[in-house]
């Protein structure tokens, strides 16, 4: 390809994917209203649009009403059904199996534990399986399928080929996880971090681009983040950017994490470590009030939310492990906003459910953050509602982010 031809396909690639973004945010336009949003003249825009339509992406829909004896406009929308993308989430326990339409509607999703006595291989290999079976069984028509988007936990490779370490999933390191993905579904795969996979959803689903920079912070089984910048991931020099669960907050002596290190953030302020820490104290006299709630259950089925509950009802020493927790979670987050000065910073969890504990976070981080930093920092509006879709959208952003040209 020469010089000259390869600037022109790079021309076609900006303005389609400025077509496809502005038609996501705000939905169907005539033509004449994109060529004017989008800076570009009526006969460029027709061609783009009349080869977009060809090609199934776009839909011509109803006209708009004309105050003259002209032709009147046409409505032109996205057609969300012309393609779609499969997905794996990967979570410490448990897997979830998706397929997702281009505007990020969730076609199907299915939960499927994880057998961590099986090898990683064992493990893709029955995943994959599964979802074969589910593409079949919803009659999703292979040829509309765009690729397989895959969310884990841990660190990857920047190449997107590699699982260095995925902080329990597998037993196994530096698992080649593209590959046999690749290999047992047919399918070409797009891996990421799952956290960043979710703050990609997030963008997605908000349809917002413009805000300089925000910060989305996770609490699960641990502690994960990601940061945008004018509506793009931030990578870093190693691809290892926010890793914030694995920020050293103790020096010496403290609890060893699953990243290698010890007295990592996420051992401290996660809410695995709160409920663990909870149990180590668990005592009638230490903790009248959670031994009361295990009274009506085993420890193993304790959760965060009894934790909290106990802190919140009287439990002296409950309390302080959970104040220690938000104190320490707050002032990461507090550093992070004088380093990187995000504009949003957006929680996300099951415990940010917890009212006790979201307004404690929330009152913690009004402490000691001058008025020059006036930072947002809110729940989610989709907490709890990006795994199901966050894995297949990393395949829809590919695509867009291409002008939906190979």
């Amino acid at each position: 390809m020469t010089h000259e031809n390869k600037n022109m396909l790079d021309v076609k690639r900006t303005n389609r994917r400025a077509v496809l973004r502005l038609l996501q945010k705000q939905g169907a336009m005539s033509r004449k209203q994109l060529a004017k949003q989008l800076e570009l003249t009526p006969a460029a825009i027709t061609k783009i649009v009349g080869e977009m339509i060809e090609e199934g992406l776009l839909a011509e829909g109803a006209k708009l009403p004309g105050s003259s004896a002209g032709r009147r406009e046409i409505l032109v929308y996205s057609n969300y059904k012309a393609y779609c993308a499969l997905g794996i989430f990967l979570e410490l326990n448990h897997a979830i199996l998706s397929a997702v339409w281009l505007d990020g509607r969730v076609i199907m999703s299915e939960k499927v534990a994880l057998d961590k006595t099986n090898t990683a291989d064992e493990i893709i290999d029955g995943l994959s399986q599964r979802l074969l079976d589910l593409v079949e069984q919803y009659d999703i028509e292979k040829e509309k399928v765009l690729g397989l988007g895959v969310a884990i936990r841990g660190v990857i490779s920047t190449d997107g080929q590699i699982s260095y370490n995925s902080f329990g999933i597998f037993r196994e390191r530096n698992y080649p996880i593209t590959r046999r993905l690749e290999e047992k579904t047919g399918f070409p795969v797009h891996l990421a971090n799952n956290v960043r996979a979710m703050f990609l959803a997030q963008i997605f689903s908000e349809k917002d681009r413009d805000l300089d920079a925000q910060f989305f912070l996770r609490c699960e089984y641990g502690i994960g983040a990601s940061l945008v910048f004018n509506g793009k991931i931030w990578y870093g020099s190693t691809g290892q950017c926010s890793e914030m669960g694995h920020i050293p907050v103790i020096r010496r002596g403290g609890k060893s994490c699953n990243c290698g290190k010890s007295g990592c953030l996420e051992t401290i302020a996660s809410p695995l470590a709160i409920q663990q820490d909870a149990i180590h104290i668990l005592s009638e006299e230490n903790t009248p009030i959670l031994w009361r709630i295990c009274s009506r259950k085993t420890v193993e089925q304790l959760e965060i939310d009894d934790v909290l509950d106990a802190a919140r009802n009287g439990d002296e020493k409950v309390a302080q492990i959970v104040d220690n927790a938000v104190m320490t979670l707050s002032n990461a987050l507090k550093n992070l906003i004088y380093i990187v000065d995000p504009r949003k910073i957006i929680l996300y969890g099951r415990i940010f459910e917890n009212r006790y504990y979201l307004s404690k976070l929330l009152a913690e981080m009004g402490e000691g953050v001058d008025i020059n930093h006036e930072v947002i920092v809110e729940k989610s509006k989709y907490n709890l509602r990006l795994e199901e879709k966050s894995a297949g959208l990393v395949v829809i952003e590919h695509f867009l982010d291409q002008g939906a040209l190979p």
